[in-house]
């Protein structure tokens, strides 16, 4: 053993020294800070708009319970997901051909270009039309954020030798995870200044970030130029996984009197022409000669059960972020007398343990896994994820915070723990010549996980509410002598994914539901307590808790599930000599 551990350490040092030699001594710590901020600055405009919706619904001017408006809420808010999920294999794939740094460079120059054009939209065009612009040009800058997930940890893998990769992708993982919690905090503080400068805020950013990248980054990896793009297999992979998550952004709508849109036919039929489309890529990958997407890195088993883990953790954690901000935003926050215009700031700040265990652990378990090894890390931040999220579901909707902080710290803790050590796991189990298209399928994993996620998580919470908020809404009204037919009809009329995103968007849906002469006819002191702003948010928090339940408790499972794939992840991987099983 301790010659092996000898053998090993010297090729570490070949390594080190033949990187020194040709790119400088500090190459390695510039590759980490460049693309750890392009991974930062990719993930935090990916969450921004979570937390500040409602300011820029707001200065949009646009009424959140109409229908319509429902979809464009959707599709500012996930369209940028859903291109960089579509496209960062491809772009993957593509990195390992034409080189990994200028694809990046690539994403760098397109996410400021966009971020730029989209603070100057949102002054010039208002309304449905603003909102409309803004949706377009944040999927040019979730196109530029896929070429940066696609090629961050591939350019640290190359840059770093394998007994430090833990710590840089550590490092790195803050910004991927991190970024997520620091654009909701982000978004939250800007929201209570000035809305614009949410679009703003990236543009210096990706400006020096482009600059930087072009004149300081290197290609390191040895490219592959003779091999041709798989044209078949980028169409169908491409057009299979923009059906399936467009089918889930719409089954969380409701359908004729259903709460959700599971049982919309064309929800229905995206699915199923998703699935079929997924089902040929697999055939055309496995008969190419140059296939997009290596299936066979799956035999090795440390990738397969390192991706896995990663998609059940992502699962488990994508879509909480959404309904602790409907917690905080819609329920909690309300019920504390904070006006709906502040509750996006005082949600970001309530949100901030979270990040806080995120920062703590983070580096300190990638740091820690070089020296030990990934396997006892991240089963033990899946299960205390597990603890964690049977925690919430305990909890009231009138929760103590201090109880509420520690909680979600620990979380934060138990997500810091899993990331790093996975991705030092999953990218040193590949060869060397397939950490961009390893890269870029570790970054569709996170960003399909997030979809799917958040798409789980909405439609059980509305399962959940649907059942007792009619009731709710019902008792709540004739007990401030609304007419039994209003109260009847209001109950009605206010399904509960209109319910939800009103109070996501501190909107209450009654002042615009109760008609003026309707309201004349309630005592004075009635309509002070309907106008309010916490009886709207007090009628929900009933049926809100039984269907959050539910989620806490979905979450849980799929991080138990996590920490048992951890679990059984084979030995610690060593440098791959090239080649696959």
């Amino acid at each position: 053993m301790a010659s092996a551990g000898m053998h090993e350490g010297s090729a570490y040092d070949v390594e080190e020294r033949r990187r020194e030699a040709k790119f400088g001594v500090h190459y390695k710590w510039i590759a980490l800070s460049n693309t750890t901020i392009g991974a930062l600055m990719a993930t935090i405009d990916g969450s921004i708009l979570l937390i500040s919706l409602p300011a820029i619904f707001n200065g949009m001017g646009i009424n959140p319970l109409v229908s319509n408006n429902i979809d464009l809420l959707l599709w500012l808010l996930l369209g940028y997901t859903i291109v960089s999920s579509v496209t960062v294999v491809t772009i993957g794939r593509l990195s390992d051909m034409f080189g990994r740094v200028r694809l990046y460079n690539m994403g760098f120059a397109i996410f400021a270009t966009a971020s730029t054009l989209l603070y100057i939209s949102s002054y010039l065009i208002t309304g449905t039309a603003g909102v409309i612009s803004l949706t377009l040009l944040r999927l040019l800058q979730g196109l530029g954020g896929g070429f940066l997930f696609a090629n961050s940890a591939a350019i640290l893998t190359d840059a770093f030798p394998q007994n430090e990769r833990g710590k840089a992708l550590g490092f790195n993982s803050i910004a991927v995870v991190g970024g997520t919690l620091a654009g909701m905090l982000i978004g939250g503080v800007l929201a209570g200044i000035d809305w614009h400068l949410i679009f703003l805020i990236s543009v210096p950013v990706g400006v020096i970030g482009a600059i930087w990248a072009y004149l300081a980054l290197h290609e390191i990896a040895t490219l592959n130029r003779k091999q041709k793009l798989d044209v078949y297999g980028n169409v169908t992979f491409a057009a299979s996984l923009a059906l399936l998550l467009l089918s889930l952004t719409y089954g969380i709508l409701p359908y004729n009197g259903s709460p959700t849109g599971w049982a919309d036919p064309y929800v229905q039929l995206g699915f199923a022409t998703g699935i079929a489309l997924m089902v040929a890529f697999v055939f055309i990958e496995l008969r190419t000669e140059n296939p997009m997407l290596h299936l066979k890195l799956f035999r090795i088993k440390a990738f397969a059960a390192g991706n896995m883990s990663l998609l059940l953790a992502g699962m488990a954690r994508g879509g909480l972020q959404f309904m602790l901000i409907i917690w905080l935003q819609g329920v909690w926050l309300p019920l504390h007398g904070i006006s709906f215009e502040n509750t996006p700031f005082q949600a970001a700040i309530a949100m901030a343990p979270l990040v806080l265990g995120l920062l703590v652990a983070a580096p300190l378990f990638g740091y820690l896994s070089d020296k030990y090894g990934s396997r006892s890390f991240t089963t033990a931040g899946m299960l205390i994820n597990v603890v964690g999220l049977v925690a919430l579901a305990s909890m009231p909707a009138n929760f103590d915070y201090m109880l509420f902080a520690v909680t979600i710290f620990f979380i934060g803790m138990g997500q810091g723990m899993f990331t790093p050590p996975n991705t030092a796991f999953v990218m040193s189990s590949v060869p060397p010549e397939y950490r961009g298209i390893a890269s870029g399928m570790r970054a569709t994993i996170l960003n399909v996980a997030f979809m799917f996620s958040l798409a789980i998580f909405f439609s059980l919470l509305i399962l959940g509410v649907s059942s007792s908020l009619p009731a709710a809404l019902y008792n709540g009204l004739v007990a401030q002598n609304v007419s039994v037919n209003t109260a009847s009809q209001l109950s009605i009329d206010i399904p509960p994914s209109a319910a939800l995103f009103a109070a996501l968007l501190g909107y209450s849906p009654l002042k615009a539901l109760i008609p003026q002469s309707t309201m004349n006819t309630i005592p004075i002191r009635n309509q002070e307590v309907i106008l309010s702003t916490s009886f709207f948010p007090n009628l929900i928090s009933a049926p809100f808790m039984e269907g959050m339940r539910i989620v806490m408790y979905a979450g849980a499972a799929m991080a138990l599930l996590a920490a048992i794939f951890s679990a059984i992840k084979t030995r610690r991987p060593h440098e791959n000599d090239g080649g696959l099983p």
